[in-house]
């Protein structure tokens, strides 16, 4: 993608999206680099065009709804972290078979495993992933008005 193309679709997303737009920019506060930010990016790109692509009518997701699903996942992820390797990884499937966007939850997923095995692990690392995750849950778990289960 160029330059000019990353612009425009970056532009979109922060009119669109603004929330989700944010949780990327935020990234600088907590020391992450702009490398690092890059794949966020990319990431955010290729779930913002499945959102359009999808022809579902999006809402605006909320900064409520961006807490709500940190906190929801960080309980989640805390509650894993607690249990022994069998029941942690139960607790892992379960919660894979549950997500309402199954295939964007294991296409981040893939991505950011890939992503660790390439970078220079640092401290801010987890927090480029977990603003990959929790784009992910929103766009899940947003209630899409007027549509059908």
């Amino acid at each position: 993608m160029t330059m000019e193309r990353k612009t425009a679709l970056a532009d979109e997303v922060f009119q669109q999206q603004p929330t989700l737009f944010g949780s990327f920019l935020v990234l600088t506060k907590f020391g992450v680099s702009f490398e690092k930010m890059e794949f966020l990016l990319e990431r955010l790109f290729v779930c913002f065009l499945a959102m359009r692509e999808s022809g579902i009518q999006w809402p605006r997701i909320t900064e409520d709804e961006l807490d709500k699903q940190a906190a929801r996942f960080s309980g989640t992820v805390n509650f894993a972290n607690g249990l022994g390797p069998a029941l942690a990884s139960q607790s892992q499937a379960k919660y894979i078979a549950g997500h309402p966007e199954p295939h964007l939850l294991a296409y981040v997923t893939a991505e950011l495993t890939q992503w660790l095995a390439k970078v220079r692990p640092e401290e801010s690392d987890k927090y480029v992933m977990l603003a990959a995750m929790n784009i992910v849950n929103c766009i899940a778990h947003v209630p899409l008005h007027g549509a059908s289960p």
